[in-house]
């Protein structure tokens, strides 16, 4: 009887490339179960079909013409278990075992792999293992253009490696499909197969043989290349595969994803998407590490905005909406800043103080920016931080000084960075009454005006991202209501200006500033003369994220302030309930859960939730709003990832927009 030939793909699965498709754990645990005798029996059936008997009575097959996925065991395991990293690595040490067969003429050690390019795929061959579905997605890509970087697989390192802006993909085995590798979701592994695929024949055909080879791929003829759309829509797929698989799914892998792509976004000039992906791998970081800091409805406004943005790139408005206008770095002659207070946050490994600044000679708001790695079993809140020195001053002093500097400069976010010189000096001097003194465009004594002024800018997702583009000085003549909202950890306050027009002092709690609320809640009651804080338009009025109070003592930075956060805080004054703006918060709400989850595992009751806000937005009078939240529904469905995605990202900047702007 003839023996069934060498499976050519279980032997040249190395112990790296096992571990890419499973994890290093499961390989090492396999390998001593094989050297403990607990192996299993092998047999290999006439296609090539390999079946492993184990002393437990697992039963593992790996069938011919396939990769692991398609392996079976009758273990509880449902993904890739040990039993089937066991079963191949046995199969690998009897082949070894046997004697060797003649050598094929066309395979001399190691060369034949060494030379082998995933390029010699044809399509046939790719929508046969990857799915129809999965070429016609990479074409649109392909039409737009992508950049690649390649790496050609070498007698050391046979595995060949294409670097797509948005991911990683490795071809594990030669001419096997069933062996590749990628960092993205599950939801586009075909498509960026596909593309890693026609990068490796793009620069076959162009006698791209070098052993690293950067080359762009596909877009129209002739097309510019220099203009970093190409990474724009890398940073529109990561926002796409984020919302498929869901921010509660996600690991450590898309962040350092979205970091990368940020980092490119940036050295394209493109400062304001870059800034979106920075925070959304924060947010991602934030999750991972079961922070307070992470906020679902914060993730879906950020996945919103990276798509507003990419469409805004098309319009008139496209320096705007990417900051491609803004240069990296602008210095300042000698300038006076005006301490406004200060944000510290953090995660579980470091904590930020962003200290807001204005610049009372042009009138803008800038931010300095601090952070410090947390000791192991360190604290390290914003009291904590308060006596830190910076420019010579403890933070608290600088928080709530005047700043003169000759030796400042500012990013294209107004970050300001001051640096230390033997000629250039700095010197911080007492608050006094400065922010009586602002200019008109940063001190606020009139709410409705600056309700007009906010309403007349463009939708906050494609404005200038800046750090401290509203931080404002708002007067305050009255403060109507106090209350602590348990359930979102949130503390609100109605205050007034002169005229009797109202905005909400609205503050959430974070474990790195423990006694923020406490402080807050009392420089409130004491009679606030002002209040210095981020303004924000939102459904139907102004909220303000404070930074620090003017009190009749002086100025307050609730995050520096010293105590455990344990006072006893009001419930607020019972409101009555806006239908309209309700019909708005549900909306976003269940919008935003759907990205939490991710639109690949919506539940049911998830999706009968989304259509039930739809029809309470129409029964409001928002028909534009509730049909864009049906298209979703209707999306969600079907069974197109795609049209999924597009249809999330259009209700929720409609709905995020509407909330604005109303």
């Amino acid at each position: 009887m003839t023996r069934p030939a060498a499976r050519a793909d279980l032997l040249s699965l190395t112990p790296d490339a096992l571990a890419a498709l499973a994890n290093r754990g499961l390989v090492k645990r396999a390998a001593k179960d094989l050297d403990a005798g607990n192996g299993p029996e092998i047999a290999v059936g006439a296609d090539g079909g390999v079946d492993g008997a184990f002393p437990d009575g697992t039963k593992t097959s790996l069938p011919a013409g396939a990769g692991l996925e398609a392996a079976t065991c009758s273990c509880a395991a449902t993904g890739t278990c040990r039993h089937r990293i066991c079963l191949v690595l046995a199969y690998q040490r009897t082949a070894a075992a046997e004697p060797a067969a003649e050598p094929d003429a066309d395979a001399e050690s190691g060369e034949a792999d060494a030379s082998w390019s995933p390029g010699a795929f044809d399509d046939d061959a790719l929508a046969r293992v990857l799915g129809q579905r999965a070429l016609t997605a990479a074409r649109r890509a392909f039409r737009a253009g992508y950049s690649a970087k390649l790496r050609r697989p070498t007698a050391q390192d046979p595995v060949a490696h294409v670097e797509l802006p948005s991911c990683t993909v490795r071809f594990l085995v030669p001419g096997e499909l069933g062996y590749v590798h990628t960092d993205a979701v599950a939801a586009v592994r075909g498509e960026v197969t596909v593309l890693a695929a026609w990068a490796f024949r793009a620069a076959d055909e162009r006698g791209l043989t070098g052993a690293e080879v950067r080359l762009d791929v596909g877009g129209a003829p002739g097309a510019a290349r220099g203009d970093g759309g190409t990474v724009l829509d890398a940073a529109l797929d990561l926002a796409g595969q984020l919302l498929l698989e869901g921010a509660a799914n996600a690991g450590p892998v898309p962040a350092a994803a979205l970091g990368r792509t940020a980092a490119d976004l940036a050295g394209r000039g493109m400062h304001w998407p870059a800034a979106a992906l920075e925070d959304l791998a924060a947010q991602l970081t934030a999750h991972h590490e079961r922070s307070a800091e992470h906020d679902p409805a914060r993730v879906a406004e950020l996945l919103a905005e990276v798509h507003a943005r990419h469409r805004a790139a098309g319009g008139p408005d496209r320096t705007q909406a990417l900051g491609t206008d803004e240069r990296a770095e602008t210095p300042l002659r000698r300038v006076r800043l005006v301490g406004l207070g200060c944000r510290v946050a953090g995660t579980g490994a470091h904590r930020t103080a962003d200290i807001y600044l204005a610049h009372a000679g042009t009138g803008v708001a800038l931010v300095l920016k601090r952070r410090w790695d947390v000791p192991d079993g360190d604290r390290l809140t914003g009291a904590d931080l308060a006596g830190r020195r910076i420019l010579g001053v403890p933070l608290r002093s600088l928080a709530a000084s005047n700043v003169v500097s000759e030796s400042a400069s500012r990013s294209a976010g107004r970050v300001v960075r001051v640096t230390a010189g033997r000629i250039a000096k700095t010197t911080v001097t007492p608050l006094g009454d400065a922010w009586e003194s602002l200019p008109a465009a940063l001190l606020v004594r009139d709410l409705a005006a600056e309700a007009r002024a906010l309403d007349a800018l463009p939708p906050r997702l494609v404005r200038p991202r800046v750090a401290a583009e509203l931080v404002r000085a708002v007067a305050v003549a009255e403060v109507r209501d106090i209350g602590y909202h348990p359930g979102a950890q949130r503390l609100e306050a109605v205050v007034a200006d002169a005229a009797g027009t109202a905005a909400v002092v609205s503050a959430d709690y974070s474990p790195h500033r423990p006694a923020a609320l406490d402080a807050l809640a009392a420089a409130l009651e004491g009679g606030p003369r002002l209040v210095t804080g981020a303004v924000r338009r939102d459904r139907g009025g102004i909220v303000i994220d404070p930074f620090a109070v003017m009190t009749g003592d002086g100025a307050v930075v609730p995050d520096l302030m010293p105590g455990d956060g344990t006072a006893a805080l009001d419930a607020p004054a019972a409101a009555a309930r806006d239908p309209l703006t309700h019909a708005l918060g549900e909306a976003l709400a269940a919008c935003a859960e759907a990205a939490h989850r991710g639109l690949l595992h919506t539940t049911p009751g998830l999706r009968q939730r989304i259509a039930r806000t739809g029809r309470d937005l129409d029964r409001a009078g928002l028909r534009t709003a509730a049909a864009s939240v049906a298209d979703l529904a209707a999306a969600l469905a079907a069974d197109d990832p795609h049209r999924t995605v597009r249809a999330w990202a259009a209700a929720h900047i409609r709905l995020l927009t509407t909330a604005e702007l109303r």
